[in-house]
């Protein structure tokens, strides 16, 4: 149940921060789309790996 609660903390802060970067920075909508795009992938690389289904190879 903790590693559940985890995910969802770290779902939550990571949109959070995303959310306060798009609304607070001031950038190009085209930086901030690139920005969007990298957070989101990577959130489902994250997710990927932590449940199992990929494996992210450090090293």
């Amino acid at each position: 149940m903790s590693a559940l609660i985890y995910v969802v903390l770290v779902l939550i802060i990571v949109g959070v921060v995303l959310w306060l970067i798009n609304s607070f920075l001031p950038m190009a909508s085209s930086i901030k789309t690139i920005l969007n795009i990298v957070v989101v992938v990577v959130v489902i690389m994250w997710l990927l790996s932590f449940f199992g289904i990929f494996h992210l190879h450090s090293g």
